[in-house]
């Protein structure tokens, strides 16, 4: 398209949920809860992590790495959510956009791998817990938790480049509360095809490369624990990778319905929807499923307590 004649768009409007009937403030006490409840949880992981010596193993370093993750991945959109929610005009910068978005799917990717890296963890301990200290050492948890966060952060430079180099012209509003993909391609009077066909691909490709692998993971969980003869060990560990299997669940679930699908399929107000779900919720469902059904963060939390109490007398 000739944009020679044409005004360069400098800002783009998030339209946020204006087109929702209930009031905004009710969305925004709504979604300002959660965002510092998950804040909270997971900070609060980190910090059991980092001070119970009991629980710097390779299963919580990288729940560790997850809950550092999810801080920052629900911060990249949450804010700008809440002002969508108190503001009736709320502005970002081309460069602003195109930023969050590198981040965004930065943070998604690495999510994407850490999780498929935590049930291969969840695998060598159930499938072949003689060999697991070898297999899964420290220092390879460590190199696997470095290999999640390059790859992540690697996986959307190439679609994050050719964005850069489209042209907006407008209209400059944004029919979403952060900067997805789709609808800064909609925004463009550009061609769009080869970045569009680009992130889908390198999506596609991360997302359900992840997806089998944390499948395959627990299918052989799976079939490992029907062979134990054995009724407590089997609710050990089905209650084991219970956790990690819900948070598994609900996060691909609604990645692969959002991002595994043709470009044409686009519908901007389920995709808000369904984008609170892993932006917003699946940040908080984490912390929430590990402390409240795992009894070792449990007894770490009360031993650090406990010792704080004896600090404080």
């Amino acid at each position: 398209m000739d944009v020679k004649n044409q005004t360069t768009v400098r800002e783009f409007i998030f339209l946020g949920f204006s087109s929702v009937p209930h009031p905004q403030l009710t969305l925004f006490l709504m979604f300002l809860t959660v965002y510092l409840l998950s804040l909270t949880g997971n900070a609060l992981i980190i910090y059991i992590v980092l001070m119970d010596s009991t629980l710097q193993t390779p299963m919580y370093i990288f729940l560790g790495n997850l809950a550092f993750l999810e801080i920052w991945y629900t911060t990249v959109t949450v804010p700008k959510l809440l002002t969508t929610c108190l503001s009736q005009v709320v502005t970002i910068s081309v460069s602003g956009c195109i930023t969050q978005y590198y981040f965004f799917f930065s943070m998604g990717a690495t999510e994407c791998i850490l999780l498929a890296v935590m049930a291969y963890d969840r695998y060598l301990a159930i499938c072949s817990p003689l060999r697991y200290s070898v297999l899964m050492s420290v220092d390879i948890c460590l190199r696997f938790s470095a290999g999640s966060w390059i790859g992540g952060f690697i996986a959307p430079v190439l679609p994050t480049v050719l964005i850069t180099h489209l042209n907006f012209c407008g209209p400059q509003k944004i029919n979403h509360f952060f900067c997805d993909s789709d609808p800064i391609y909609k925004l463009s009077c550009s061609d769009t095809f080869l970045a569009e066909a680009l992130g889908y691909t390198c999506s596609s490709v991360v997302i359900l490369s992840s997806f089998l692998l944390t499948i395959s993971s627990y299918g052989q969980i799976v079939v490992t624990i029907v062979r134990m003869s054995s009724q407590a060990a089997w609710k050990k560990t089905f209650s084991t990778c219970a956790s990690h299997l819900t948070v598994v669940t609900i996060y691909y679930g609604t990645i692969i319905f959002a991002y595994v699908r043709p470009p044409a399929t686009y519908n901007f107000n389920m995709w808000k929807v369904v984008s609170v779900f892993y932006c917003v919720v699946t940040p908080l469902v984490n912390p929430l499923i590990y402390t409240l059904r795992n009894k070792d963060v449990k007894e770490a939390f009360s031993n650090v307590l406990a010792r704080r109490r004896l600090l404080l007398a």
